[in-house]
């Protein structure tokens, strides 16, 4: 069994090997790069740019196909491209554009659950998947029409390691707007093998840009009150805009990462909660354990497993030595069960106070949407608690193929009341 084998993830996260390698060293050598997986160590590679780069190598473990292509993404950029572009951002998420989404977030999240309550059962996964789609279209100004495309991209992005989720193709010209119908027109069809181009390149993801260019043009001329239309309109103290170029790539990371972390966040809580139905009882009887509840579900499920940093110069880190150049992986999935922060860390704990799980990250690129995820996962387990209260596994979850993304495709569940 080996840790970056996405076969392995098929049965599940492997805690027991990631525990065993974290007890030779809290930095151990694997195939091909060092593997950071003390919390404290984690925590030290995340919050120093300048020793520890996104930009030189990308965050994958994988290098890159196109390495010129991801560096332009916020994700992979290092300070000053990234705290320029972060700031705006920041900015653009007003408090009153963030209250907004809070209201209606909760309403939406009710609307969902109370669609399903009368069957006695769903697919909570397909169910929960709708909730990040919404929001993010909320974010975007995205026509409603529209959201079921970016289920289709991050299916396309999460999924080229699950052969079920890379070709998605779920929308159809007939259903959604005129951006959208343009868009479509240049989605990628799989080749005579079956196969889909590189999603991780531009070129792999045609559509998706095509979109968000039209949408970033749409959103300059026709501003709404979304904080898309915020960031499009804000001008920088030194003059500067936010470009085109720059509004697609946030556009890609906020479609695809935004809503697929969360998407497998919300049904990955609820199968914690079902393999734990006395933390459920607690958590139904005594409504006051929801945030903590919420924070072990991300401590415990740890939706994104691990992100890659390449050291800019050699370094010790632990009794390592890093030498300039080397891969370097903080294994968030190892972190957050560090018994050296968190007292029986394979317990799972509806009231476990503190937990400083780095699930959302830490450092200069600690999550941005870390705020409105947490609304989203409290909103969608209030609606649960109240309008399903007690339920029960209908069946076998079914897990993506992934070494990147902690996810569930399937998770049957049913409900009496």
């Amino acid at each position: 069994m080996t840790i970056t084998d996405p076969d392995t993830y098929v049965r599940g996260v492997p805690y027991d090997e990631l525990a065993r390698l974290r007890r030779a060293g809290p930095v151990v050598r694997v195939d091909d790069f060092w593997a950071v997986l003390g919390h404290a160590e984690v925590r030290r590679v995340l919050r120093d740019p300048a020793v520890f780069s996104s930009q030189l190598g990308g965050t994958q473990i994988r290098d890159a196909a196109d390495l010129a292509y991801v560096r332009r993404m916020m994700l992979n950029m290092d300070p000053p491209e990234h705290g320029r572009l972060r700031g705006l951002l920041t900015k653009a998420f007003t408090p009153r554009a963030v209250a907004k989404l809070t209201s209606q977030i909760e309403r939406w999240a009710r609307d969902l659950v109370s669609a399903v309550a009368g069957d006695g059962e769903c697919d909570f996964a397909a169910v929960a998947a709708d909730l990040p789609l919404i929001t993010l279209a909320g974010v975007f100004g995205v026509p409603e029409q529209d959201r079921r495309l970016m289920y289709d991209w991050s299916n396309r992005v999460i999924g080229y390691q699950d052969a079920e989720y890379a070709v998605s193709s779920t929308v159809s010209v007939s259903e959604v707007s005129d951006l959208a119908r343009a868009a479509l027109a240049v989605r990628p069809s799989p080749g005579p093998d079956g196969s889909m181009p590189d999603p991780r390149t531009r070129a792999g993801m045609p559509d998706l840009y095509a979109y968000a260019n039209a949408l970033g043009e749409y959103k300059r001329s026709h501003p709404g009150d979304d904080v898309m239309s915020n960031l499009m309109r804000h001008v920088g103290d030194d003059g500067g805009r936010v470009s085109l170029a720059e509004f697609e790539n946030l556009f890609w990371l906020f479609s695809v990462a935004g809503n697929e972390t969360l998407r497998n966040g919300l049904p990955g809580g609820m199968l914690a909660l079902l393999s734990h139905p006395a933390e459920y009882r607690r958590l139904l009887a005594d409504r006051s354990l929801l945030p903590s509840a919420v924070e072990e579900m991300l401590r415990w499920w740890t939706p994104v497993m691990h992100f890659r940093r390449t050291a800019v110069s050699d370094v010790r880190l632990s009794d390592v030595d890093i030498r300039a150049g080397d891969k370097v992986v903080v294994w968030f999935s190892s972190a957050n069960r560090d018994p050296a922060v968190f007292p029986s860390p394979d317990t799972f704990d509806v009231g476990r106070t503190p937990n400083d799980h780095l699930t959302f990250g830490h450092g200069p690129h600690f999550c941005l949407g870390a705020h409105l995820a947490r609304v989203q996962m409290r909103a969608m387990f209030s609606a649960v608690l109240d309008l399903l209260g007690p339920v029960s596994l209908a069946g076998d979850p079914v897990r993506l193929r992934s070494n990147f993304q902690n996810g569930l495709k399937s998770l049957p569940i049913r409900w009496s009341g």
